[in-house]
């Protein structure tokens, strides 16, 4: 341990960063800029191109800045070639963990991920997983690395779990100033984890074991599911009420002890609609409540779905012969990011009952080219996204250009409906 932990001191420990998506390359850039000479391991060999050109392949402020200039000081580079990770002082891996279709975690990834970082480690090395996985995940993959290296975790090489805790859009701000958690199988292992990450985290650190880790990042995002599903339940007894749920949560937030969450079309991105899944899955009982609050949430594109029938009942279209546009597919306003997004199972929701959908995203490539050609002869518009763009727009100016004004709303983005238009959002019993 003392050989690693002068190199953090001194900054010559040098780094492999396994997977360079949406949290390894924000990670790669904030090591490479604090000193580390950093290699970037990516199997896509296209993104390795991008991103030793100094061009970022992800949507996210500041990348683009950051990333250049990490690449012209020489201390980030990416590559596929997993001989050049060969004999590194710390891993870090950050890829994905998606859920197969039965719902179970497919850890095929990170399986992948942690068999060549063990062909690549030295004896001494530290490996830390970022990506958030089920509970004894982590002491798994130790027992992997020792079977390939025949090297003993704790005494030979570190493992830790350190989750990432970021949201897009804010990541490189939350990378610094968020708190951390390093579970370790070891205390030393997580002890080294927390000294290595101070080399650029300012917010407050914890250590912990592993498995604790792996549960508190499965519970933070599991609370937040099931605090979703409460306020889409609550946006659909407001259609039954005929009152504004929106204008009720308010209300009711201004409670000290309560902070009811957003309603709306549903819960998308990596972690929201996977980690409570994550979470239940090695457990020998069943959970209803959590269970339960995933259903609710991956039901939100089926009531859009019928706010947007029975506003086309209401001009007596009958939605085979419905031109409908989908403004936003990304699962977060002002991001590129489509995983789990409820637009695109809204979409997968309609096709085949409509005569046409149509769909625009300005952070997604693919889709049509502004809200103006979208709309040029559509029956309906639905907000899916909450990007920045659909809040300011002109819709008496847009209406002219629909030839049915239908508008639904799936992310309270519209406060006042604009005149001319049958207006329905959902938890929007008021309208």
């Amino acid at each position: 341990m003392e050989g690693i932990s002068k190199g953090i001191d001194d900054r010559t420990a040098e780094m492999a960063v396994v997977g360079l998506g949406y949290i390894g390359l924000p990670t790669a850039i904030m090591f490479a800029n604090s000193g580390f000479n950093v290699i970037g391991y990516e199997v896509r060999k296209e993104v390795v191109d991008r991103i030793n050109s100094g061009r970022a392949h992800i949507v996210e402020p500041e990348i683009d800045k950051l990333l250049k200039k990490a690449v012209e000081s020489g201390r980030l580079k990416a590559t596929s070639n997993p001989e050049d990770i060969r004999g590194k002082e710390a891993y870090i891996i950050c890829v994905q963990t998606p859920l197969n279709e039965d719902k179970t975690p497919n850890l095929s990834y990170l399986e992948s991920a942690v068999k060549t970082v063990a062909r690549a480690m030295k004896k001494g090395s530290l490996v830390v997983i970022e990506s958030t996985v089920p509970p004894l995940t982590t002491a798994k993959m130790a027992r992997l690395i020792e079977d390939i290296t025949g090297l003993k975790a704790g005494e030979d090489f570190y493992m830790v779990h350190a989750p990432e805790r970021v949201m897009p859009g804010r990541i490189f701000k939350e990378l610094v100033y968020n708190s951390r958690i390093f579970g370790g199988i070891t205390p030393e292992s997580a002890e080294l984890a927390e000294k290595l990450y101070r080399a650029f985290v300012k917010g407050q650190t914890f250590k912990t074991s592993s498995t604790v880790s792996e549960v508190v990042k499965l519970m933070e995002n599991t609370f937040r599911d099931v605090n979703i599903a409460l306020a889409n339940e609550f946006a659909h007894l407001a259609h039954q009420y005929g009152i504004n749920v929106f204008e009720a949560i308010d209300l009711a937030n201004t409670h000290p002890r309560v902070n009811i969450h957003t309603p709306g079309i549903g819960v998308g991105g990596h972690c929201l609609p996977k980690d409570p899944h994550l979470l239940v899955w090695p457990a020998k009982d069943d959970f209803g409540l959590i269970r339960l609050a995933r259903e609710i949430n991956d039901g939100m594109p089926l009531l859009a779905k019928d706010l947007l029938f029975e506003a086309l009942k209401t001009v007596n279209l009958p939605p085979e012969r419905a031109v409908v546009a989908v403004l936003g597919l990304a699962y977060k306003g002002d991001s590129d990011d489509t995983r789990n997004s409820p637009a695109k199972a809204f979409v997968e929701a309609i096709e085949g009952d409509v005569e046409e959908v149509r769909t625009y995203d300005p952070f997604v490539e693919g889709t049509h080219g502004s809200v103006e050609d979208v709309l040029k002869g559509a029956d309906a518009a639905v907000i899916a996204t909450d990007h920045s763009e659909f809040r300011s727009l002109n819709w008496e100016g847009l209406g002219s250009r629909m030839r049915t004004r239908i508008l639904i709303d799936g992310r309270h983005v519209i406060k006042e409906p604009p005149e001319g238009f049958i207006f329905k959002g959902i938890g929007r019993g008021d309208c």
